[in-house]
């Protein structure tokens, strides 16, 4: 059967190529063993399960991954255009980029890359230094850049600054310290740890943080990620010396994040079992050493997100009765003595602060004595200055429709710093005066391109069951609707997150060579609060696909574009939709982009990080829910005989979040069963995770051959400006 099928294709692509002779005439064909899996009645079939095998400790798999690597690479070098998209992007990417300033322990601090360096360097500026200096620059780290910055925490004493290695994209982190009047690091270096920022005591003299036991030899990128446990690190010991301060060996699945208060008085535990923002939460009284850790919040039945403090009075941002979210107030005083006399779950009470507003409030922070309330209206970005009685104080007036970062700080500060960005508005700095309410530009980011050139506008559509979701669209201006746009749909729809409007060199480069860009902001993202998000989730997942393929509807009815010109893409989650869409409706679009995905839904809670993502995806343990995965798994919904879209699946081989091996298998299902012409590739980057502490290079690469793909598969012409072309 095997066989027959290889000869059939290679007899299809001899005699009539779609893609001008371009595609190799040897389409890989992976080995396939009769591995079955039941569950609840149901046999389920997985042929490609060797695949599943980390590609650092199995031969089979390696070379598997070598020979898919050459295919896809034969293919990209035969599209002209490849060599001068990467030289465009090369040259968009070339300038100067500042991150959001931030204060710590006394100083400023900042990221910048200067162009095309690898990964962004770390800068502090003392309150006497005349110039800001570099403190950290990764890029010395290694001559490939794929050793980057992955976290830091200061000292609120402004001795110390702990900051976390990642290598090759791994989730894994080493943390080290360091001197930052002198840069001297310490010999201090703790492992395993991922997921977790250090919190440092107010004296400076050590933190919190949370680790998780070492893994198996040879397992490290696929074990799952349990029994976290948080410990105490006194500057300058052994990391075999730090003191245990929490665990529940009772509960392996438990993760932890802590946070120290601005007065030093008490460590805030928040606990999680998932990706949903629903949280227990416990404090230490650090005034007394021999205080344990008392509960405040005793259930995972919604959101306690840490805020700050006044003595005993908490302050959370929850969605505790209302599902967009409100501030409130608990006081540990009284609710310690509720919970003395009551029973085994006793209800807390709590005092509203700041009630449930129209917006989704997605993040709050304490600032000059104020609250910072960041919301969204329909996805962009709304910004509410609150007493802290409650009052509303001012809006932050912003110069577009767009995204806004930062607003962090301290009480103390009387003044914060933002960045703002649209889809054609390259990124600003402000510093913002928490007094005055005045906004002050401090840098805008040059790039070369005229954003009067663009223009940028939110629609509407109707999803398959009426539900009215939003969509951003940009292009150049002028376009015209006669349905032949090479046009770019991308979405998410999980996890709470929201996709807002920001700038991105790449969507610049696509739209500059002719093409649209769309962002549907689907259910299951943070978009409109928490009851958006729930649409999206477990037995209603399926309203994400249907969201996204009526957007694709709605752009092809609209005029925008055509089937043959309308590509998908989407990341992680995103990949996931991706792989849904295109097996269920495979005629539907003209090129696929499937990234990191979780494409095999029936194992995802098997590795590292995957066991979190059961909140929002369910899991196949449950039988109700393993009809639900089994039902749109996009693995397990590739059927033989079927023309799928011309696609390039991506993944890397140390992404220990979406571990590879479900782009491998998707990957090799697809070619199997491909019944036409369109070229099925897997890009495969080495030395590379789940995204985060991507060098530049390799971004710039990726990216080049994403767009080559699109331009000879959906057979455009693209507008091109290198310079060097010139």
């Amino acid at each position: 059967m095997i066989m027959l099928r290889h000869v059939i294709l290679l007899l299809t692509v001899s005699l009539s190529l779609t893609f001008d002779s371009v595609v190799p005439a040897q389409v890989p064909m992976s080995k396939r063993i009769e591995h079955f899996d039941e569950y609840f009645g149901v046999r389920v079939h997985d042929p490609y399960r060797w695949l599943e095998d980390d590609v650092r400790e199995s031969d089979d798999v390696a070379e598997w991954v070598k020979v898919e690597n050459e295919y896809t690479q034969d293919f990209l070098k035969t599209i002209p255009e490849r060599s001068e998209i990467n030289a465009r992007l090369t040259e968009l990417w070339d300038y100067e980029k500042f991150g959001t300033p931030f204060k710590a322990g006394g100083r400023l601090y900042f990221y910048k890359n200067d162009g095309l360096q690898n990964q962004y360097v770390l800068y502090v500026q003392g309150p006497d230094d005349a110039e800001p200096r570099v403190l950290i620059d990764p890029n010395e780290w290694s001559q490939d850049g794929t050793v980057a910055l992955g976290g830091t925490s200061y000292s609120d004493d402004g001795r110390y600054l702990a900051y976390g290695i990642q290598d090759a994209g791994s989730d894994w982190r080493t943390w080290k310290i360091m001197e930052i009047e002198s840069g001297r690091v310490l010999n201090d270096e703790l492992s395993w740890i991922k997921f977790n920022t250090p919190s440092w005591t107010p004296d400076g003299e050590g933190f919190f943080y949370g680790r998780f036991p070492p893994p198996e030899d040879g397992a490290e990128f696929q074990n799952l990620n349990v029994n976290q446990a948080i410990y105490y690190h006194r500057v300058g010991d052994s990391q075999d010396d730090d003191l245990l301060i929490f665990h529940r060996p009772d509960q392996p699945e438990w993760g932890y994040s802590t946070s120290v208060t601005e007065d030093g008085r008490y460590l805030i535990i928040t606990v999680h079992v998932g990706t949903d923002d629903r949280y227990r939460i416990f404090y230490k009284d650090l005034s007394n050493p021999l205080a344990m850790a008392v509960p405040l919040i005793r259930n995972f039945d919604n959101e306690y997100s840490f805020i700050g403090n006044d003595g005993t009075t908490f302050y959370f941002k929850t969605d505790l009765d209302a599902p967009l979210g409100r501030v409130i107030a608990i006081d540990i005083n009284e609710a310690s003595r509720q919970i003395e006399g009551g029973g085994e779950e006793p209800e807390v009470q709590v005092r509203e602060v700041i009630p449930e507003q129209a917006e989704a409030i997605r993040d709050v922070t304490l600032v000059a004595n104020l609250f910072v309330v960041e919301s969204l209206k329909d996805a962009k970005t709304q910004v509410d200055i609150h007493r802290k009685s409650g009052d509303k104080l001012r809006s932050v007036e912003f110069p577009a429709i767009g995204s806004a970062y930062g607003f962090s700080g301290k009480s103390s500060d009387t003044e914060t710093y933002y960045s703002f960005s649209s889809f054609t508005f390259p990124p600003t700095i402000y510093k913002y005066d928490m007094i005055t309410g005045v906004s002050e530009q401090i840098r805008q980011a040059k790039v070369d391109f005229n954003p009067e050139d663009y223009e940028v506008k939110q629609v509407f559509y109707e999803s398959k069951d009426g539900t009215r979701v939003p969509m951003f669209i940009s292009h150049k201006r002028g376009l015209k609707l006669d349905g032949e746009n090479p046009t770019l749909l991308y979405g998410y729809g999980g996890f709470n997150i929201p996709l807002t409007p920001s700038f991105s060199i790449s969507r610049l480069a696509w739209m500059e060579m002719g093409g649209v860009y769309a962002v549907a902001n689907l259910r299951g993202g943070g978009e409109y609060g928490e009851e958006w998000h729930k649409a999206g989730t477990k037995l209603s997942k399926q309203n994400v696909f249907d969201d996204f393929i009526s957007a694709a509807e709605w752009l092809i009815d609209q005029k925008y574009t055509k089937t043959k010109r309308l590509a998908i893409q989407g990341g992680s989650n995103g990949g996931l939709l991706v792989g849904a869409c295109m097996t269920q409706r495979p005629e539907l679009f003209g090129a696929c982009l499937p990234a990191v995905g979780v494409m095999d839904m029936l194992r995802f809670h098997k590795f590292t990080a995957g066991r979190y993502w059961v909140d929002d995806y369910g899991s196949s343990d449950n039988e109700e829910e393993f009809h639900s995965l089994y039902a749109y798994s996009p693995y397990h919904n590739i059927k033989e005989g079927t023309c799928y879209p011309p696609t390039m699946v991506s993944t890397a081989d140390t992404d220990d979040r979406v571990v590879p091996g479900h782009s491998f298998k998707f990957a090799a299902a697809l070619q199997n069963a491909q019944a036409c012409d369109n070229p099925i590739l897997i890009r495969i980057e080495t030395k590379a995770g789940h995204g985060a502490g991507k060098p530049t290079s390799k971004v710039i690469e990726e990216i080049a051959d994403h767009w080559a793909f699109l331009v000879k598969t959906l057979n455009f012409q693209p507008e091109l400006k290198s310079k060097s072309s010139e």
